[in-house]
């Protein structure tokens, strides 16, 4: 099965290698065969680790070395893999930034991740600030302003012969950004030792994926995976429903991961009947606590191949509902995120500070080898986050008796209506079965204590907010709800749901209704 089944603690058992050490055996095995897919071209095993040794010399020239930090504004493409794998060759770490909206606060993040190189690309040379950042800027593949020289013409002089690597276990190896939809996004580090431990996971050779989310988030796990089981991925640099489904046709696809807004678009999709989608194996959803309802209508449409997963930049994979047990048959398993994956803990705080009993909801809170050492260079929330080894995941979850996880959402959103705790989920679900809605995400605006229901009709309908709020009523109790009609729910550069901007709009329509 294709999902991300990570055996925590296994990466470095037997063979004591380390994940670019293992990637390099397994493309200098895989030679001319193909194994990236990008604008239509395909990139062999050879091809890369070539890149990946030229990449690694001209880095080495500019004296990136171990305890260095290259920064990439990264496209998903061939160069920018290979760059990455050739600057943990050389035992630096690597990060693949996010994209906040603002100049000002990429400036800032820049700054705060504080790498000695910055990298920029034809895709992406608009991203740079041009003002703020005082790290030495490399451009590849194009003359970028602000750029003092290109990385690509400086490794197309150097030989494609293998280089040893010079990576170890504790060495600074890869930085994951968050979304920072309300400020500066926080990047989370691990070592070579605990990004093995996450990337070093059963996957089959004959794999296809399909990678169309920035490699700053989940989308270079996915890649690094597929490779390392000798599979190949095929690159797009954006996500559209209507193309989505028509890639998975075009190129064969057997594996496809998409949070959960997008999943809920693409299997409403117009396009979904008409698209040969029968080399699809396995369809991974994370993301929002998806309702049931939904899940169920995904189910009925795509037939056995979904999967869902649970986990985080910070803490990684945690649990697990592959698609064997992703069933009908068994409606409350669409109401969990699997089982804890073998070598993860999981616990529950309760609201006073105590650990939840068995079965109990509270908050969520994690320990894995392969999770992230904290952040870079946020203390005051790394010391919040991160405790005594265990991450605190800020959701809201409980085990029941069948050893099935349950995510209620995040603590922030969950409310006590007459003594009943609501959570988002419950809301969002009660919504969706009402005949005129095809989706709905739920939130609390912190500021005035009300839920922000952000509810998207089908083509043809409209919301009608008084059903809505009946529905709401009667199913859950009398709440201070503001119920926001869309076309389409705002989402952050991760594909997820905008929490900030929904909330935002419940206040601008709230306050129009006064």
């Amino acid at each position: 099965m294709a999902i991300l089944q990570q055996q925590p603690g296994e990466a470095l058992a037997g063979t004591g290698t380390l994940y670019i050490d293992l990637l390099v055996s397994r493309l200098s095995q895989s030679g001319d065969t193909p194994i990236l897919r990008y604008e239509g071209r395909d990139t062999t095993a050879a091809e890369l680790l070539a890149a990946i040794f030229r990449y690694a010399r001209a880095l080495a020239d500019l004296d990136i070395a171990r305890g260095s930090l290259v920064a990439l504004f990264a496209p998903d493409s061939p160069d920018a893999l290979a760059i990455r794998y050739a600057t943990n060759l050389l035992g630096a770490g690597a990060v693949y930034l996010s994209v906040p909206p603002s100049p000002p606060i990429r400036a800032e993040l820049v700054a705060q991740i504080d790498p000695v190189l910055l990298l920029v690309f034809p895709e992406t040379a608009h991203l740079l600030p041009l003002e703020g950042v005082k790290v030495r800027v490399a451009a590849v593949g194009t003359e970028a302003a602000g750029a003092s020289l290109r990385l690509d013409t400086l490794a197309a002089s150097q030989p494609g012969d293998p280089l040893p690597s010079l990576a170890l276990p504790d060495d600074l190896a890869v930085i994951v950004s968050s979304g920072g939809t309300t400020g500066v996004p926080k990047g989370s580090w691990r070592t070579f030792a605990a990004y093995t431990a996450m990337v070093h996971a059963p996957s089959p050779a004959d794999r296809r994926q399909l990678v169309n989310g920035h490699l700053a988030y989940l989308s270079q796990v996915l890649v690094d995976v597929t490779l390392l089981g000798g599979g190949s991925v095929v690159l797009e640099n954006s996500y559209d429903p209507g193309d989505t489904l028509a890639q998975i046709e075009a190129e064969r696809i057997t594996d496809l991961f998409l949070v959960e807004p997008q999943l809920f678009e693409v299997m409403d999709h117009p396009d979904l009947a008409r698209r040969d989608l029968s080399s699809l194996r396995c369809l991974t959803h994370i993301g929002a606590s998806a309702p049931p309802v939904l899940r169920r209508r995904a189910r009925e449409r795509f037939g056995a191949v979904l999967a869902h997963v649970y986990g985080a930049s910070e803490m990684g994979l945690v649990s697990i509902l592959p698609p064997a047990e992703y069933d009908l048959a068994h409606p409350g398993r669409l109401a969990c995120a699997g089982r804890v994956q073998p070598g993860v803990e999981v616990r529950f705080r309760s609201d006073d500070g105590t650990l939840a009993d068995p079965g109990e909801a509270g908050g969520i809170e994690v320990r894995s080898p392969a999770m992230a050492g904290g952040y870079r260079h946020r203390p005051a929330q790394q010391a919040a986050a991160f405790q005594d080894g265990w991450y605190r995941s800020g959701d809201l979850g409980f085990l029941d008796a069948a050893g099935y996880l349950h995510i209620l959402g995040r603590a922030v959103d969950i409310i006590r209506i007459d003594g009943t705790m609501v959570s988002p989920t419950l809301v969002e679900e009660t919504l969706c079965r009402l005949p005129d809605v095809r989706y709905a995400v739920t939130v609390v605006d912190q500021e005035t204590g009300a839920w922000v229901a952000a509810v998207v009709p089908w083509p043809g309908l409209f919301v009608d907010r008084t059903k809505c709020l009946n529905a709401i009523a009667a199913q859950h109790g009398p709440a201070a709800v503001v119920i926001l009609p869309l076309a389409r729910v705002p989402l952050t550069e991760q594909g997820k749901p905008d929490r900030e901007a929904i909330r935002q709009l419940g206040r601008e329509a709230a306050a129009a209704q006064n």
